[in-house]
């Protein structure tokens, strides 16, 4: 159950994102008035399995799924106009209708943002992060150079018209002058179909800041989903192989206009393993048959890109400096089911670095890539029983309960909720 001393809650991801908070999410949901995006944009995918239905969702907040809780898209998140309007329409397929608020102070992904992304990554070499292409970093920057587009701008067609000029020249001699790419983008084309984008999100266009508080001060319950990790946070993550948002639960006072004060209950999801898309030194990683395992059982493969994912041991180094910078009440612990039959697994404590042992993360990136593992091998467990998730804590494997008693006292923090398959009633709640 939600924390009935506060009305507001966050889920953020413990590792590289793709723990499992989607699932999470979902899990709570039902019993949130609102569920809230406060960072990132259409780079982070969240796959929600409910009654054998999956939903592959990118901007929508999880909780669409439900009937109940009104979506927010908070105005630290970045919005490509025609990927929302895209995942609308898949998700009235789907027989949902959704009950959708989107800020009116999100900055909006432009076409000239996907090309001058692209053509970063390729001059950025082996420092590129393993980028989407969605063009999430360039609109990041242009929003701190105040170069950027608001969706509000959308609906205001002589300021988006000033606004656009500067911003597409501003790209485009980027791209061309600085980088040396070509750029085939039609001004027009912008301008026109940016404006019909403006008119079809009409409804669904806030001052989502002021609903978010009218809802705390009369008791209405709010739920924070993160998207990635911690360690793709810009500020804290392993830069420069990092998002370009804040994904620690204190950017959702920046990302959405919430007191952070008011929270009390901050859910940081950990997948049982590891596994990351993208590129970065990676010092847990695995390769050979227990990888091979690891990403067919669990479905290790991107839900916005496809690509397969890059998986290995817990690193526990990782889980530690989630609890601390975001301040973790409870931890999620998710894919306990992808380890059965393992008959051994093997948990980072701590890095070797030229020697010294190192507990928390480094900044510097000489010294990450040094890193090597220092492990500490648990017993693993057979096939769960049958319908698990029916019974409580107390009736898993012993052993299986040892691998999370390890876990909590390694990072100092308490395991709460204990995930033994994809769909959302394969939970079990201490």
């Amino acid at each position: 159950m939600l924390n009935q001393s506060s009305n507001i809650s966050v889920i953020v991801g413990a590792q590289w994102g793709d723990e499992g908070k989607g699932k999470i999410t979902d899990f709570f949901a039902g019993e949130a008035d609102y569920v809230v995006r406060f960072h990132g944009g259409n780079n982070a995918g969240h796959t929600v399995i409910v009654n054998e239905k999956t939903y592959k969702l990118h901007l929508i907040p999880s909780g669409v799924v439900y009937g109940k809780p009104t979506s927010i898209i908070g105005n630290g998140v970045v919005i490509d106009p025609k990927a929302l309007l895209d995942e609308l329409d898949y998700i009235k397929e789907k027989g949902i209708k959704p009950k959708l608020m989107v800020s009116d102070r999100a900055h909006v992904i432009m076409p000239y943002h996907i090309a001058f992304d692209k053509a970063l990554s390729s001059h950025q070499g082996q420092l590129a992060a393993g980028s989407t292409g969605r063009g999430i970093a360039p609109v990041y920057a242009d929003k701190m150079f105040r170069n950027g587009i608001r969706i509000i701008d959308l609906l205001e067609p002589n300021v988006f018209e000033e606004k656009l000029k500067k911003g597409y020249s501003f790209t485009k001699n980027i791209i061309q002058k600085a980088l040396n790419q070509d750029f085939n983008i039609a001004f027009d084309q912008i301008l026109h179909d940016y404006l019909n984008y403006g008119k079809k999100l009409t409804p669904y266009i806030y001052d989502t800041s002021i609903e978010l508080y009218n809802a705390h001060t009369t008791g209405k319950s709010i739920l924070f989903e993160g998207a990635q990790g911690i360690s793709l946070d810009v500020d804290h993550g392993v830069y420069p192989f990092t998002t370009s948002s804040n994904t620690a639960s204190g950017h959702i006072s920046t990302g959405t206009g919430v007191s952070f004060r008011n929270i009390n209950r901050i859910i940081g999801v950990v997948k049982a393993y590891l596994s990351r898309v993208g590129e970065s030194p990676l010092p847990s990683e695995i390769h050979g048959e227990n990888a091979d395992f690891l990403r067919e059982k669990g479905g290790e493969y991107g839900t916005t890109t496809g690509r397969p994912r890059r998986v290995g041991w817990l690193d526990l180094v990782q889980v530690r400096q989630a609890v601390r910078v975001n301040g973790l009440t409870e931890i999620a612990l998710t894919k306990l089911d992808v380890l059965n039959n393992f008959k051994q697994l093997k948990v980072c404590i701590a890095y070797d670095i030229n020697g010294e042992k190192v507990k928390e993360m480094p900044a510097s990136l000489t010294q990450y890539r040094q890193a090597k593992p220092i492990y500490k091998t648990l017993s693993g467990w057979e096939d769960l029983p049958e319908k698990i998730w029916e019974k409580d804590f107390e009736s898993l494997p012993d052993t299986l309960k040892k691998y999370v008693a390890f876990i909590e006292n390694e990072v100092g923090c308490s395991v709460k909720i204990v995930s033994v398959g994809p769909q959302r009633h394969e939970t079990i709640i201490r």
